[in-house]
């Protein structure tokens, strides 16, 4: 069963849609960085977490020891200390002390804490205190807070002020600012951001760069602000993303796969899948149960859908869905079709009407097409006019299969063309077969082709006839092969009179189509086999078209059989093609039985020639049976 939302597409099907809320960076929260604080890292063990509690209690005494005799620097240590731990009631003392001592890093921490409080304005003023004394952390806390505001200019001076000092969390605020505005200054900062560490920063510059070149079309540039060497954009964006995937980031872990995926670089594609799946992406766990699922490993492709669709993914469902509707498992598949609803994912209801369309569930069916069909889904539209085409609905069916082809439904486009070339409207038909042809529907070429023949357009006809051939047509194969084989020179002889055979294109596209089971195809083969001289060759092309159903085949096969001495088995297949309506093989059987004094017999394959033709053939036969019924009547 088809399934739409499948692997086919990741980013274009929605299967990577941005997520509402972007995931939490530094700076997405209020700057809380206090300036003059040592981070600890988290101890491994029980007892060395311990050994660290008891360092910080003894720098805590020594740093209140020095705060009680004066020491600025260490009273400002100290209330960051504090304020770190949560204890803002025994923080906002020390700070303020420092504050009035005019430590700058104080007077940042305290509008910090007050911010914290529930008082942004005054925790402004101290901001704006510390950063006129030089504190970036300030400038970039202080450039925050107008933006909230909406008083941009005074926030972008700040943040200005504070990214021009080196300050990454300031560069990519102003940058994020810059983005907002559509200032195109905003790429320098994200890079400065970037560079300095923020991962964040690192990501979005990846998607901007990633976004700008189209790498299927082939289309690169060189990278603004970035390495002069020729470096395309995409290859900056593969490095950024790995950069913020290494310090942590889950998205960009997550389209760091899919670019390795889409490389083939599977195995390391399945690492930072499962990384970001670890961290929470549900995106990733759904794109690591198609590396699965394509590996062959189904049953933990399984698990890794499941929880990406326990944490709402759709396109997750629609494949647990697909995978108990491929093990005959309707009701669970239902199941998941309709979780991936819940979740917004419009193929779920798709899914659904071509589950219900195989249970012969044909009401259930039209309706669940039409909820995808009205929410966008053009292969749902599709889907509908079919099948509303199949219930006589035809009226129903046009605006349908419309609106799915000017969504970009190839098929629609293609079913389109079927509808108005039987109602007799060639010109139309042919316009949305053309459109279809050029998004390389097979059918839809071949009939282009054909419609040109018509026309007396042999090249056009001869390219759309090579699209359709290429694209897996065994009829195209065949025509394009009767037009090579038309414009095909005679064959040169050989000094001594032989003929040279050097197997033509056309022979190659009548051997393709025969391959394919194409009946006049197999039949040709066999002619040109005969004509080379190659009797057995010949036969075999004959008999297989023969026992497909072929007349030609079978009476060319009669023919042959009778040129090497077997006219027995030579009636056997006249017979057959006679009874299938082909005058020459009547007429070999009437002959057969005159020479074998059958007269009766004679004539009445005579009789069946004259009825049969053509022309040539029914005067000759006709002749046999009047010569037939005197014999019979002397």
């Amino acid at each position: 069963m088809d399934v739409m939302g499948d692997k086919a597409t990741l980013f274009e099907t929605g299967r990577f849609v941005q997520p509402s809320g972007e995931e939490a960076t530094p700076d997405q929260s209020r700057d809380e960085t206090v300036e003059s604080v040592e981070t600890v890292d988290t101890a491994e063990t029980v007892e060395a977490a311990e050994t660290v509690e008891a360092g910080e209690a003894v720098e805590e005494m020594r740093l209140r020891l020095a705060a009680e005799g004066g020491d600025a620097e260490s009273t400002s240590v100290l209330g960051a200390m504090l304020l770190r731990r949560g204890d803002l009631d025994g923080a906002e003392p020390h700070l303020r002390a420092a504050t009035a001592a005019g430590d700058r890093a104080a007077a940042n921490n305290l509008g910090v804490l007050l911010h914290q409080r529930g008082y942004p304005d005054e925790a402004a003023g101290w901001w704006r205190v510390a950063a006129v004394a030089g504190s970036v952390a300030a400038a970039h806390a202080l450039g925050r807070h107008h933006r909230e505001r909406g008083d941009e200019p005074a926030a972008e001076y700040w943040l200005r002020q504070s990214a021009e000092q080196g300050h990454a969390l300031g560069a990519y605020a102003l940058a994020d600012l810059l983005e907002h505005r559509g200032d195109g200054g905003a790429e320098r900062w994200m890079r400065a951001a970037a560079e300095r560490g923020h991962r964040e920063a690192a990501y979005r510059l990846a998607r901007a760069l990633e976004h700008r070149d189209d790498p299927e079309a082939g289309v690169v540039s060189p990278v603004e602000g970035g390495p002069d060497n020729g470096v395309s954009r995409q290859t900056e964006a593969e490095q950024w993303y790995r950069q913020a995937a290494a310090r942590g980031h889950r998205r960009a872990a997550l389209h760091l796969g899919a670019i390795l995926e889409r490389r083939g670089e599977l195995k390391e594609a399945g690492r930072w899948y499962l990384t970001s799946a670890k961290d929470g992406e549900a995106r990733a766990a759904c794109a690591l149960g198609f590396l699965l699922r394509d590996a062959g490993d189904t049953e933990n492709a399984a698990i890794w859908w499941l929880r990406a669709a326990q944490d709402g993914d759709g396109n997750a469902a629609n494949a647990l869905g697909a995978l108990h509707a491929e093990r005959g498992q309707t009701q669970t598949a239902e199941r998941w079709y309709r979780a991936a609803m819940d979740a917004g994912d419009d193929n779920g209801a798709y899914n659904l009407g071509l589950l219900c369309a195989e249970q012969g569930r044909t009401a259930q069916a039209e309706q669940w097409y039409r909820r995808a069909a009205y929410a966008g889904h053009r292969e749902a539209a599709n889907a509908l006019a079919v099948l509303l085409l199949q219930v006589g609905d035809t009226a129903g069916a046009e605006p349908w299969f419309s609106k799915a082809a000017e969504a970009g439904s190839v098929d629609a486009a293609f079913n389109l063309g079927i509808l108005f070339a039987g109602r007799g409207e060639e010109t139309v038909a042919l316009r949305w077969y053309g459109r279809a042809a050029a998004a390389g529907h097979t059918e839809a070429a071949l009939q282009v082709g054909i419609a040109r023949l018509r026309d007396g357009d042999e090249p056009e006809a001869e390219r759309h006839l090579r699209c359709a051939a290429g694209g897996g047509s065994a009829e195209a194969a065949y025509r394009l092969a009767a037009v090579l084989d038309a414009r095909r020179p005679p064959q040169p002889a050989h000094e001594l009179g032989e003929i040279v055979h050097e197997k033509t294109e056309c022979e190659e596209w009548y051997e393709r189509a025969a391959t394919q089971g194409h009946r006049r195809a197999q039949v040709r083969v066999g002619m040109l086999a005969a004509a080379r001289g190659d009797v057995v060759e010949a036969a075999r092309w004959y008999r297989t078209a023969a026992e497909a159903g072929s007349r030609n085949g079978a009476f060319n096969l009669g023919l042959l059989l009778a040129r090497e001495g077997s006219e027995p088995e030579a009636v056997v297949w006249w017979t057959r093609a006679a009874d299938d309506g082909h005058g020459r093989a009547a007429l070999r059987l009437a002959l057969v039985y005159a020479r074998r004094g059958e007269l009766a017999e004679g004539q009445r394959w005579a009789d069946r020639a004259v009825s049969l033709g053509p022309g040539e053939v029914a005067e000759r036969a006709a002749r046999l049976r009047d010569a037939l019924r005197e014999e019979l009547s002397a």
